[in-house]
């Protein structure tokens, strides 16, 4: 558990597993594989330990690239009491082909146990979450979403469209082109967003209010999370003059 996020659509991550590979475009500038890698090459340099002496966490001793399943953090949630919005594995996807099954399950059970917190579930490997759907149980408290960065992978939301989550959505972000496939027909909240980092491909406002757009025409709860450029501030936040932060009855 990392404490308070500051992510703005959740309020705190739970990484059951840390690793991840690239899978599309969207994936070019991953700020998860740049913060690991560069803790990883810390780790090397200083023999696993930060400058001031403390032990770096355990999965900075392999490179981002390494799939690796932390189940001491497995039952963390339940120790907290407090009512949180947790997003799953901000440093990996849950979904990954080297994920085992029986692990992901243990990850379900461990959010259906925890009833009082709502989980925020995304994945880009949409081909795994269609067939393991039908054998873990899907609570309220589950919201699962895909990822859609370019037009090309909007056909992942006809995927979502068959999962039985109470909340379903989508995580535009980084988008890099508009969306005139998109169909958001069973969908419940849309959160779309600009790339950061030193490489930043643009995001165009046309392609922004497109999907603002439709999902007010639709009643779907609709968030713009930045417009990116260098840091994932430099942009702001505002859309037309305003901030988008709707969400998902819960």
């Amino acid at each position: 558990m990392s404490g308070q996020s500051a992510i703005e659509w959740t309020q705190a991550t739970w990484n059951p597993l840390s690793g991840c590979t690239k899978v599309t475009s969207g994936c070019k500038h991953c700020y998860a594989f740049s913060l690991h890698d560069k803790r990883h090459a810390l780790y090397q340099r200083n023999g696993g330990v930060f400058a001031d002496g403390r032990p770096m966490p355990v999965q900075y001793a392999q490179p981002f690239s390494v799939i690796q399943l932390l189940p001491a953090r497995l039952e963390r949630p339940l120790r907290i009491k407090k009512p949180t919005v947790f997003f799953v594995n901000s440093m990996s996807d849950l979904f990954h082909s080297q994920v085992p099954d029986d692990y992901i399950k243990a990850v379900f059970d461990v959010m259906s146990r925890a009833s009082w917190h709502t989980f925020q579930v995304l994945t880009k490997r949409v081909g795994r979450l269609r067939r393991l759907a039908p054998a873990l149980p899907w609570p309220e408290n589950v919201w699962m979403g895909v990822s859609i960065e370019t037009d090309d992978l909007t056909p992942r939301a006809d995927a979502l469209r068959e999962v039985p989550a109470s909340v379903r959505f989508l995580s535009c972000e980084p988008l890099l082109e508009p969306l005139p496939s998109l169909k958001l027909e069973g969908i419940h909240w849309l959160i779309v967003g600009g790339e950061s980092g030193p490489d930043a491909r643009p995001c165009q406002p046309e392609w922004v209010r497109d999907l603002r757009d439709r999902c007010l025409a639709a009643h779907i709860p609709f968030f713009f999370k930045q417009w990116g450029g260098r840091t994932a501030k430099a942009g702001g936040r505002l859309l037309d003059g305003q901030l988008w932060n709707q969400y998902p009855q819960r």
